[in-house]
């Protein structure tokens, strides 16, 4: 009996272990990601003149690492006036000691250094001669009748083309005859050639020099632009480097290279050789079509797409990828702006380390209060689908990383506040951006005057911008961001091909880069984009693929799977296009056959290109001949091949609805989202840029409970569900992340702000006093109502930059509510809140709001706020006052329409706490 009661009692304990076990096994907390230094913003730095040292350079490095900066990314430029004597020539023996310096010292802050492999942009340099430089192709016309003979040497008209070479003369008779006269030029340049009847346009094929020289080059780096369609002038450039640093690894996380800027450079002299390599065609023999001003011959189109591939071609071979091979041999990663580049930018993108998209200008979001005056944004709006080529790269490659140059230009100088910059960087992240770098930071010395050295392009992120005390606030909500962003893989369903074919085949013109500036050229009108748009829209997620990445992508389990760290795709989409060429065709039928959902929008139509024409389009017509298509009850029509599927269907959607792809119906609320997926936790990030709050159940299409985590104040509680659906509060301007997961959380349940009170007015004076700034501290001011400070008695209050405290007393009848949100309504620009003594945060955008139940008490309450304005009113004082500020070489300082800067016209632009400032507390 003892024995059995024994046993019984062993096996209740080892039931009880065990599924309290299972219990404790099936909860989770639910916590940030440890911050690491690449989740914090990075900042582009101007070395300007290189005139840096350690003791500036350790006191500026502290200054970042203090404010919340993750890395930075060196680009020397031109220098101050006044200060030449302390330049270092880029790459010099000095100059190497000081990026030694700064690579250890800001390890030593848990910082890392990115580098431009150049100054200024683009890559260029004393090492760059003539023979290397950035080539363009300069055709020149003669005409001759039967017997004439030509009087004149066929040598190079255009001036300073001193390294010019004929490389073809191709002469078109009046019947459509073409002869090669390249073999009957002379050494002199005299044309050993007549007709022999009609009359023969001669057309002279030259590799000259665009003479482009580097923009915005530094003391050491100037000279010509790099040719960087040919290996050896590649070779060339970089050989400096690597004699300069030994052949040693420097500490540089990531060599970078801006966009692509190489203007005119539609060359190289390895072009004719290439192309005939590679189409299979001579294209001397169509010079006459290749400068051709026709604008709608569709031979001339084909032939100017092939030219495009070539260069293509070249630019990821001889550059792209032979400078990313030079990098790692330095134990470095490599990070380019491929954007700009006549060439794929979904491949040049993939062929480095870390692709980079940029913003430029200023995006209109429908955040009340979001102040967007006409007279200080450029007529630009930076589209997210241009930032989703860098992010598809990536996301296909398996690159963890993508980063992006950010708030280029994003207001005029002076006038960027960080509301206006969190929406920007969101959109962003929206994209599949996970990276964050600041356009940007001047290096500035303790002793230059305020405001210290500036580049003419910037948003100051600075200590000398009045804004700074602030920065961590702004810092702290990315680096969160980061790091969820940054973990796991991209979650996205859709592969999306990219017909570059059908953007390349164009008759007019010659080079085709593909620019930020220039999508509504080259991708708005597209199917592709107005596809894209509509399901992002609708909910779904989606990366782009290429042409070469559908050549090695493979369908594995009925997934496509598009690299060895990739996520899989579940549908591969053909958006309508004209052209295909027959080898992309059998690779998208053979990923079907070995089990992948393809689905056509329309079948493509013709092939690519002139050479071989004719048979290259049986091969297409006899591939598309095969799939015989049975109609579907949703007008969609299916064929089966292999162990996949082919779908044809107008309605992308709709195919997808039968396919049981499910898209997001959150979008429906108005709120934007991005997946990640993180072992088996789904992230999601949600951001509301609608001009209303929203406070709703929002379904959500993967399986677990829900936890909220806040970026902006770095509170996690467990979300309320009802099924599926997730209980969501976003107001207007905020973003919210979930982290669904199988195991229950162990957080403590989120505060919902449901029922609110009766709201708490502040009616007390208010003290405020000025502890930093310029370009005097204004005296004390007791406030009975609050306004801007510059409609205040004190007639420094107009011109001063910096921080003004606020402080008074409020009395708390009771604490009875579960929640106090402190509401400062309108703020100009950033505020920081202390209550009773403790620290709220750091409210830095709309809609500037907290929660501060746990600093409350009851009765007598003390509150703080101190406020950082802009820049703006000290330079416009100093204008109006003709204080020189602005003294540097090259361009100076201009204002966001390339102008002379002058503020002494602006209006004088509100600061302070202006509020209301109200207290709700909620039940």
């Amino acid at each position: 009996m003892q024995t059995k009661r024994f046993v019984s009692l062993l096996f209740i304990s080892f039931l009880s272990y065990h599924i309290t076990s299972a219990q404790s096994v099936s909860k989770k907390e639910v916590t940030w990601p440890k911050i690491e230094r690449q989740m914090k913003p990075w900042t582009r730095w101007w070395w300007m003149g290189n005139a840096v040292d350690e003791k500036n350079l350790n006191i500026v490095l502290q200054k970042y690492a203090a404010a919340g900066l993750g890395g930075v990314e060196i680009t020397p430029i031109y220098g101050a006036m006044g200060y030449e004597k302390q330049y270092l020539s880029f790459l010099s023996p000095q100059w190497i000691n000081a990026l030694k310096y700064t690579v250890n010292k800001a390890n030593s802050l848990g910082m890392g250094v990115d580098m431009n492999t150049g100054t200024g942009w683009p890559f260029g340099g004393p090492q760059v001669k003539p023979e290397n430089a950035a080539t363009k192709l300069i055709v020149q016309e003669y005409k001759l009748a039967a017997g004439e003979k030509l009087n004149e040497v066929i040598k190079v008209k255009e001036s300073k083309q001193d390294f010019a070479k004929l490389q073809a003369l191709t002469a078109y008779g009046p019947n459509g005859e073409t002869a090669d006269l390249f073999a009957a030029v002379n050494q002199d340049g005299s044309l050993s050639w007549s007709p022999k009847s009609g009359v023969w346009q001669i057309y002279a094929a030259f590799a000259g020099k665009t003479r482009q020289m580097v923009k915005r080059a530094a003391p050491g780096g100037e000279g010509f632009t790099l040719d960087h369609l040919d290996k050896p002038s590649v070779d060339v450039y970089l050989k400096r480097f690597t004699d300069s640093f030994r052949n040693k690894p420097q500490g540089v996380r990531s060599f970078f290279n801006d966009s692509y800027e190489v203007y005119g450079a539609t060359w190289t002299p390895t072009f004719f050789a290439q192309f005939k390599k590679n189409r299979g065609y001579d294209l001397a023999t169509h010079l006459k079509d290749l400068v051709s001003k026709d604008s709608t011959n569709e031979n001339i189109a084909r032939l100017k797409s092939d030219y495009r591939e070539t260069m293509d071609e070249l630019l990821l071979e001889n550059f792209t990828k032979n400078w990313t091979n030079w990098a790692h041999a330095l134990k470095s990663l490599t990070k380019n702006q491929s954007h700009g580049s006549p060439g794929n930018l979904l491949d040049l993108y993939g062929a480095v380390d870390i692709p980079e998209t940029e913003t430029f200008g200023s995006s209109a979001f429908a955040i009340p209060g979001l102040r967007r005056d006409s007279a200080d944004i450029r007529n630009v709006d930076p589209d997210p689908m241009m930032s989703k080529f860098a992010s598809s790269a990536a996301h296909t490659g398996g690159k963890k990383l993508v980063s992006s140059e950010t708030f280029t230009w994003l207001t005029e100088h002076f006038k960027t506040s960080y509301s206006q910059c969190k929406p920007e960087a969101e959109q962003l992240f929206l994209s599949g951006v996970n990276h964050i770098f600041y356009h940007g930071t001047t290096n500035s010395p303790e002793n230059v005057p305020w405001p210290g050295w500036l580049f003419y392009a910037s948003v100051e992120m600075n200590p000398n911008n009045s804004l700074w005390p602030h920065a961590q606030g702004l810092n702290n909500y990315l680096a969160r961001c980061q790091s969820i962003l940054q973990s796991g893989k991209s979650d996205n369903e859709l592969l999306i091909y990219w017909p570059v074919y059908d953007v390349w085949n164009k008759a007019k013109g010659l080079d085709m880069a593909l620019k930020v500036h220039d999508v509504d050229e080259w991708l708005h009108p597209s199917a592709f984009y107005k596809l894209a748009k509509n399901l992002s829209k609708s909910g779904y997620s989606f990366d782009f693929a290429s042409d070469r990445l559908l050549a090695k992508t493979k369908a594995e389990n009925g997934v496509l799977r598009t690299g060895e760290n990739a996520s899989p795709f579940k549908v591969l989409i053909i958006p309508s296009c004209n052209l295909m060429s027959p080898e992309t065709l059998d690779n998208i039928l053979q990923l079907a056959n070995n089990g992948a959902t393809v689905i056509f929008q329309e079948l493509p139509k013709d092939v690519p290109g002139l050479a071989n024409l004719e048979n290259r389009r049986a091969e297409l017509k006899a591939a598309l001949s095969k799939i015989v298509f049975k109609p579907l009850k949703n007008g969609s029509f299916t064929y089966t091949i292999g162990a996949g599927k082919v779908l044809l269907s107008a309605d992308i959607s709709q195919a997808l609805s039968h396919l049981a792809i499910n898209r997001e119906a959150l979008t429906d609320s108005g709120l934007q989202f991005i997946r990640r997926k993180v072992n088996s936790d789904t992230y999601y990030y949600l951001v509301n840029h609608t001009a209303k709050d929203i406070d709703t159940q929002i379904p959500i299409n993967a399986d677990g409970k829900a936890t909220i985590m806040d970026p902006q104040s770095g509170l996690i509680g467990s979300a309320a569900m009802q099924g599926k659906n997730v209980h969501v509060q976003i107001k207007s301007g905020e973003a919210l992340f979930l982290n669904m997961s199988k195991n229950q959380s162990d957080n403590i349940a989120w505060q919902y702000l449901n029922k609110s009170g009766q709201p708490i007015a502040i009616t007390q004076p208010w003290l405020l006093h000025f502890t930093a700034g310029g370009p005097a501290l204004p005296s004390d001011q007791k406030l009975n109502q609050l306004v801007s400070w510059t409609k205040l008695n004190d007639p420094k209050l107009d011109a001063f930059s910096g921080t003004g405290v606020y402080t008074t007393k409020f009395n708390l009848k009771s604490k009875k509510a579960k929640e106090y949100v402190l509401n400062l309504n309108q703020v100009d620009e950033s505020a920081r809140v202390w209550i009773n003594g403790q620290e709220v945060g750091i409210l830095w955008s709309i809609p500037f709001q907290a929660r501060i139940g746990k600093y409350l008490k009851q009765g007598s309450n003390t509150i703080k706020i101190e406020v950082v304005n802009l820049m703006a009113n000290r330079i416009r004082d100093m204008d109006i006052k003709k204080i020189e500020w602005r003294k540097y070489h090259e361009i100076n300082f201009v204002n966001i329409n390339y102008k002379d800067f002058d503020a002494s016209k602006w209006s004088v632009m509100p600061s302070g706490l202006i509020g209301p400032v109200v207290i709700t507390p909620y039940f």
